[in-house]
Formats: C-alpha cells, sequence, structure tokens
C-alpha cells in the first residue's frame, strides 16, 4: 500500500486539525528555525561576496598600479623623461594585464600599449576607471582602472590595469550565488532537522531524570554527553547545584543532630544551674554566683549560635557583596601583633613571614577572623607534647597566581584521617574535648575560604599542623582597604570562636 501524501485528506483526521499539531511541534520549530538561520547566513555570507568582490579586486588592482607608478617613479628620478619613455615601452611590450601610456600635451601617442583613451581622461589627472583600446586588439573595448599624471612639459603619464579578470571572477560568483544558496537551503533542512531530533531525545532525557528527582530521588542526575555543548554546560551546571544542594540538606541534618547532641549537655548544665541557684542558694551573694554561671553559660550558647548563623551566611554566599581590596600581608602583621602578647603568657612564640604587597579582593573581617580562629586552635591544640617552647608560624607569600596565607605550630598535630572530619561543626577529637570550645572554628574556616572561591589545606608541619588558605590575587593595582591592621579589631574568646569587635 503506498504511504499517503501529506497533501491528502486523511480518512481518520482532517487535514485542519493536523496542520495546526505540526505548526506546534517543537520539532518543527526548531527545524524551521535553523533553516531560517542557514538560509540567512548563507545569503549575507554570498551577498557579502558578492556585492564586496568589486571592492577588494579594485584595492588589489590599485595596489598593483601604485606599485607599478613608484617604480617609474623611481626610473624618473633617476634618468629624467627619456629614461622613463625607455622603461615605459619595455613595459608595455610585456604580456599581462598592466596598461602604459605617454602622451604629449596635444594627446599624441608617444609610446605605450594603449591605442585610445577618451581625452577627458587625459586632461584631468587622477584615478578613474575608463573603456580603452589596446594597441594589440584596436576593434575591442575593454575596461580598465588607470591613473593618470602630469609630468613636465605637458606631458602625461598613463599606468593602468585591466579589469577582465576581476569582471570574470565577478560572474563566476554570480553564478555560484544561486546554485550555493539552493545547497545551503537543502542542507539547511536536513541539518535542521537532525539537530532538532538530537536536542528533543536529550531534552525528554533531562525531563524524565528531573521528573524523577522530583519525585524524591534525589542522588539521581543528568546526563552528560561529554560534547562540552551548551545542553552538557546546562546539564553540568544543574548537576553542581543538585550537588550543593544535597551537601546544605546533608548539613542541615547535621547541625540538627549536631545541635541535639553536643548543646544538650550545656544547656542541661545552664538548667541544673537555675535550678540549683533556685533552690539551694542560701544567700544573694550565691544567687548572684549562681547567676553569673548561669549568663557564662548563656554566652556561651549565643557565641555557639552566631557561629552557626555566621556559617550560614557564608555558605548562602550573602557576605560576597562586601569584598574589597585587602593588604593580605598587612592584616595578618595585624592579627599577629594581636595574639603576640597572648601567645607569649601561654608558652608560645608568634613569628610572621610575609612578602609586602599581596593584595586580595577580600572581606577584611571575615579573613581576620579565621586568621585569628587558626590561632586560637594552634594556642589550644599546638602545644608540643615533649615540652619544648610552642612555636607558631604566619606566613604570607605569592605563588602560582595566588595568595597564599599559612599558620603552623609545632603541637601534635591532626591524624591524617581525621582532617576531613574535622572541618564539619561541632566535629572535637578526642584529643581535644578537655579544651573549651565546641568544635566550630575550622567550620568557620572553611567557610570564609570557600566564600572567597579559595582552597583550604590541612597538612603535616613535622610535628604539628600546617593549615594553609590559599585566596586569588586581584587583577587591578588597587589601594588596600583603610584600616587593615588597626589594633583591637578581634576579640579573643576562650572557646575559639573569634568575633569581630
Amino acid at each position: 500500500m503506498s504511504e499517503a501524501s501529506p497533501f491528502e485528506m486523511p480518512a481518520r483526521e482532517p487535514l485542519r486539525a493536523r496542520v495546526p499539531k505540526l505548526f506546534r511541534t517543537t520539532a518543527f520549530k526548531l527545524s524551521l528555525a535553523y533553516l531560517a538561520v542557514f538560509v540567512a547566513c548563507a545569503f549575507l555570507a554570498l551577498g557579502y561576496v558578492a556585492w564586496n568582490a568589486r571592492t577588494v579586486l579594485d584595492d588589489q588592482i590599485v595596489s598593483t598600479i601604485d606599485a607599478e607608478i613608484n617604480g617609474l617613479a623611481e626610473q624618473y628620478n633617476s634618468g629624467g623623461l627619456r629614461r622613463l619613455i625607455s622603461v615605459v615601452e619595455r613595459r608595455s611590450r610585456e604580456p599581462g594585464a598592466s596598461l602604459y601610456l605617454v602622451t604629449t600635451a596635444n594627446g599624441d601617442h608617444v609610446v605605450g600599449n594603449v591605442a585610445s583613451v577618451p581625452a577627458a581622461v587625459l586632461a584631468s589627472p587622477g584615478q578613474s576607471e575608463v573603456s580603452y583600446g589596446r594597441s594589440d586588439a584596436r576593434t575591442d573595448s575593454h575596461q580598465a582602472i588607470v591613473q593618470v599624471f602630469s609630468l613636465p612639459g605637458g606631458f602625461r603619464l598613463l599606468v593602468g590595469r585591466d579589469t577582465e579578470e576581476r569582471d570574470r571572477l565577478r560572474a563566476v560568483i554570480g553564478r555560484a550565488f544561486a546554485s550555493s544558496l539552493a545547497a545551503v537551503i537543502l542542507l539547511g533542512i536536513i541539518g535542521g532537522y537532525l539537530a532538532a531530533s538530537r536536542v528533543l531525545a536529550r531534552v525528554d532525557a533531562m525531563t524524565r531524570t528531573t521528573r524523577a528527582i522530583m519525585a524524591g530521588d534525589l542522588d539521581d542526575r543528568l546526563a552528560v554527553a561529554g560534547n562540552g555543548d551548551e545542553l552538557d554546560r546546562l546539564a553540568t551546571n544543574l548537576n553542581q547545584m543538585l550537588e550543593r544542594i544535597g551537601e546544605l540538606m546533608r548539613g542541615m541534618r547535621e547541625v540538627s543532630d549536631n545541635i541535639a547532641h553536643d548543646l544538650k549537655t550545656p544547656l542541661t548544665r545552664l538548667r541544673n544551674r537555675a535550678d540549683e541557684a533556685l533552690r539551694g542558694a542560701k544567700s544573694a551573694d550565691e544567687l548572684r554566683a549562681a547567676l553569673d554561671a548561669v549568663i557564662d553559660e548563656g554566652d556561651g550558647l549565643i557565641r555557639v549560635f552566631d557561629a552557626l548563623l555566621m556559617i550560614a551566611r557564608l555558605e548562602a554566599g550573602s557576605s560576597r557583596a562586601i569584598m574589597a581590596p585587602l593588604d593580605l600581608t598587612a592584616s595578618a602583621r595585624g592579627v599577629g601583633e594581636l595574639y603576640e602578647a597572648l601567645a607569649e603568657d601561654q608558652g608560645f612564640n608568634v613569628t610572621v613571614e610575609a612578602q609586602d604587597g599581596i593584595v586580595i579582593e577580600a572581606n577584611r573581617e571575615l579573613v581576620g577572623q579565621a586568621l585569628a580562629n587558626l590561632l586560637d586552635n594552634a594556642l589550644k591544640y599546638g602545644r608540643p607534647i615533649d615540652g619544648r617552647p610552642g612555636i607558631i608560624t604566619i606566613a604570607v607569600s605569592r605563588r602560582d597566581n595566588a595568595a597564599h596565607l599559612v599558620v603552623s605550630d609545632n603541637g601534635a598535630g591532626i591524624p591524617v584521617e581525621a582532617r576531613g572530619r574535622v572541618l564539619g561543626r561541632f566535629v572535637r577529637l578526642e584529643e581535644s574535648r578537655s579544651q573549651p570550645g565546641f568544635g566550630l572554628g575550622l567550620s568557620l574556616v572553611n567557610a570564609v575560604v570557600r566564600l572567597h572561591r579559595g582552597t583550604l589545606v590541612l597538612d603535616d608541619q613535622h610535628p604539628g599542623l600546617r593549615v594553609e588558605m590559599t585566596f586569588p590575587l586581584t587583577q587591578s593595582d588597587v589601594r588596600p582597604q583603610d584600616g587593615a591592621t588597626v589594633p583591637g579589631e578581634y576579640s579573643l574568646r576562650a572557646d575559639g570562636l573569634s568575633q569581630p569587635a
């Protein structure tokens, strides 16, 4: 049975119902769009070539004429009119499209391969396109681009170039225009159909995946073909977004679990102290002391929640709008000086090794707070186990088009298997539970570094811990923020949460 023609009325569905469906399909619209783009591009490209070929060829002819004129001018300057006539006579006998003519003031032919040219051309020095007759073909009329010069004694010099090659090329381009346009239309129809089919297939696959994700399968991801096209970039970005959403959801669950477990003890202690003060205080002084302890415990909890809120804001990127040029060298020296006295009281020596003039685009308070947290941790956990003096080093350097801020100590360090885990919220190693704190210091440092599109690396100092923060350098030569090294900008907390003053 032969296939029904699309122009015939189908038996089961009228034509007026099928045509609107055809125009509403995405495949038809994409094919039509690709065809229109192909035809428009082909028409513009071929039209540009056709309409501008004359200009390009004319420029080439004029350039050739200018070169001829420069050569004849050198001959004239070295030997005068006689030398010029001799050179023109020799060149006129050579085959080619170059034209030469020397005439008297009355227009009489002296030498050259041009038999006839309008008198008005010789009377008006300059460039023009004219009809002329050649000496070797007097019956034929040709077109040429010529330049006319006046010489001493009334002589005229005509130098030109025949345009026959240009006219033949224009004719070839004109014939190719129609055939090429027809070929492009055909290829556009085929290419548009294939492209539309491929795009629709991938879009359908992405739609199925997103429906599965919306149904609750949060581990599913969009397929990436690997060819780097716009759909691949879209799928990659969406997959990264889904990964980030998954991280945030896991972080929310972890925070909820950590709050339930890690804050239960201080809340219980706070409640017991308040109950003990209410029931057991025998004097106003005992009641006041109990209330002071309750207030201190409440302040500690407030600082914990402040740190959690700050980490959440940093991970959400809400502090990126207040970035400004920051002299990282000066900032590191300022924080080092701020901690120097406290470190000496605890038996530590703080040194700063910094290259000058390292500027980054950053939030001054957040970078200072991250550095202060690292110094707090070094003071609490960086004491050498063999009783030697503690050494804390702050190093700032420029390397690999990035700024590197390193804080190192000579203490016990962190085991390799625990370095990724300590960046989480409320994570404290067993050997550090005797120190005050809630395990939010490194988590806050990690959030600050991620906000600045940097990297955070924990490594061995042999002995001790080496924490390296890497920040992108600024591209413009700008002045750093005012007040980057003013002392007293950071208040020191014994619990490891250094808040901007």
